[in-house]
Protein backbone atom coordinates (compact mmCIF):
# COMPACT_ATOMS: atom_id res chain seq x y z
CA UNK A 1 0.00 0.00 0.00
CA UNK A 2 1.48 3.22 -0.82
CA UNK A 3 0.59 6.43 0.68
CA UNK A 4 0.72 9.92 -1.03
CA UNK A 5 1.95 12.52 1.28
CA UNK A 6 1.93 15.10 -1.31
CA UNK A 7 4.32 17.85 -1.61
CA UNK A 8 6.37 16.42 1.20
CA UNK A 9 7.66 13.96 -0.78
CA UNK A 10 8.97 16.15 -3.33
CA UNK A 11 10.60 18.04 -0.96
CA UNK A 12 12.36 15.21 0.92
CA UNK A 13 13.84 14.07 -2.69
CA UNK A 14 14.78 17.53 -3.10
CA UNK A 15 16.36 17.35 0.13
CA UNK A 16 18.38 13.81 -0.29
CA UNK A 17 19.48 14.63 -4.01
CA UNK A 18 21.05 18.86 -2.05
CA UNK A 19 22.47 16.96 0.60
CA UNK A 20 24.22 13.93 -2.05
CA UNK A 21 25.28 17.46 -4.21
CA UNK A 22 26.57 19.19 -1.12
CA UNK A 23 28.71 15.93 -0.14
CA UNK A 24 29.82 15.46 -3.44
CA UNK A 25 31.01 19.30 -3.56
CA UNK A 26 32.53 18.75 0.07
CA UNK A 27 34.76 15.48 -1.19
CA UNK A 28 36.23 17.35 -3.78
CA UNK A 29 36.57 20.86 -2.16
CA UNK A 30 38.60 18.33 -0.02
CA UNK A 31 40.57 16.72 -2.60
CA UNK A 32 41.27 19.20 -5.39
CA UNK A 33 44.45 20.88 -3.48
CA UNK A 34 45.71 16.96 -3.90
CA UNK A 35 45.06 17.13 -7.51
CA UNK A 36 46.94 19.81 -7.67
CA UNK A 37 49.80 18.89 -5.44
CA UNK A 38 49.84 15.43 -7.71
CA UNK A 39 50.06 17.44 -10.77
CA UNK A 40 52.81 19.31 -9.60
CA UNK A 41 54.52 16.53 -8.59
CA UNK A 42 54.17 14.64 -11.69
CA UNK A 43 55.85 18.24 -13.52
CA UNK A 44 58.67 18.59 -10.92
CA UNK A 45 59.45 14.26 -11.60
CA UNK A 46 59.27 14.75 -15.38
CA UNK A 47 61.85 18.10 -15.44
CA UNK A 48 64.32 15.86 -12.84
CA UNK A 49 64.18 13.35 -15.22
CA UNK A 50 64.53 15.23 -18.28
CA UNK A 51 68.22 16.44 -16.10
CA UNK A 52 68.92 13.19 -15.39
CA UNK A 53 69.27 12.61 -18.86
CA UNK A 54 71.63 15.41 -19.45
CA UNK A 55 73.85 14.63 -16.33
CA UNK A 56 74.11 11.62 -17.32
CA UNK A 57 74.66 12.40 -21.22
CA UNK A 58 77.28 14.81 -19.78
CA UNK A 59 79.05 11.66 -17.32
CA UNK A 60 79.15 9.42 -20.42
CA UNK A 61 81.65 12.14 -21.95
CA UNK A 62 83.52 12.94 -18.84
CA UNK A 63 83.76 9.07 -18.26
CA UNK A 64 84.80 8.50 -21.96
CA UNK A 65 87.53 11.76 -21.29
CA UNK A 66 88.68 9.85 -18.35
CA UNK A 67 89.50 6.80 -19.99
CA UNK A 68 91.14 8.63 -22.85
CA UNK A 69 93.56 10.14 -20.41
CA UNK A 70 94.10 7.01 -18.53
CA UNK A 71 94.48 4.72 -21.82
CA UNK A 72 95.54 6.97 -24.31
CA UNK A 73 99.27 8.48 -24.40
CA UNK A 74 98.43 10.63 -27.35
CA UNK A 75 95.82 12.26 -26.01
CA UNK A 76 98.27 13.20 -22.73
CA UNK A 77 100.55 14.51 -24.71
CA UNK A 78 97.75 16.93 -27.31
CA UNK A 79 96.48 17.71 -23.96
CA UNK A 80 99.72 19.13 -22.56
CA UNK A 81 100.67 20.49 -25.60
CA UNK A 82 97.30 22.75 -26.08
CA UNK A 83 97.11 23.72 -21.94
CA UNK A 84 100.83 23.94 -21.16
CA UNK A 85 101.99 24.97 -24.72
CA UNK A 86 104.60 22.55 -25.08
CA UNK A 87 106.28 21.28 -28.13
CA UNK A 88 107.49 18.76 -30.05
CA UNK A 89 111.53 19.10 -30.83
CA UNK A 90 110.23 19.48 -34.42
CA UNK A 91 107.25 21.46 -33.75
CA UNK A 92 106.51 25.22 -34.48
CA UNK A 93 104.50 26.86 -32.10
CA UNK A 94 102.44 29.91 -33.77
CA UNK A 95 99.58 31.44 -31.09
CA UNK A 96 96.63 33.78 -32.02
CA UNK A 97 95.75 36.54 -29.80
CA UNK A 98 92.56 38.05 -29.73
CA UNK A 99 91.16 41.58 -28.27
CA UNK A 100 89.57 41.66 -25.18
CA UNK A 101 85.85 42.60 -26.88
CA UNK A 102 86.24 38.86 -28.41
CA UNK A 103 86.54 40.64 -31.89
CA UNK A 104 88.43 38.70 -34.57
CA UNK A 105 92.08 38.05 -34.28
CA UNK A 106 94.83 39.71 -34.81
Amino acid sequence: MKVDLGIWSRLTQAVVALVAVAVLILISMKYLPLIHQNERMRQEIFRLDNELQKQEVIARGLRADIDALRNDPATVARLARETLRYARPDETIILFETNSAGGAPR
